[in-house]
């Protein structure tokens, strides 16, 4: 399956790419499946989205899809089929914090 990948800025200028990015993937489609992908194609990547040790979603950072804010979903979730099927964008944004 080839999914769809929305990087913030920052993260697209790291990993040297414009756009979106697509990954195939073999297995089911969750969150943990879509980073790991996307870290093995982009080592420059490891520690930024999540804790390169612990797996855990850093602080300010947020995942989408369809309109919903996936980030506290479980990791192993299956993310829902427009995702899946390459028709909608797992988006990965950077949060803003203060007042």
């Amino acid at each position: 399956m080839s999914v769809r990948v929305k990087l913030p800025t920052h993260l697209r200028k790291l990993a040297g790419v414009e756009g979106e990015v697509r990954l195939d993937l073999a297995e089911e489609v969750t969150t943990d499946a879509v980073l790991a992908a996307l870290e093995a194609r982009y080592p420059v990547l490891r520690g930024t989205i999540r804790d390169a040790t612990t797996g855990r979603r850093r602080a300010y950072v947020r995942y989408f899809a369809c309109e919903e804010d996936l980030s506290h979903d479980p990791p192993g979730k299956p993310l829902p089929k427009p995702v899946a099927d390459g028709s909608e964008p797992f988006l990965v944004v950077g949060s803003m914090a203060g007042g």
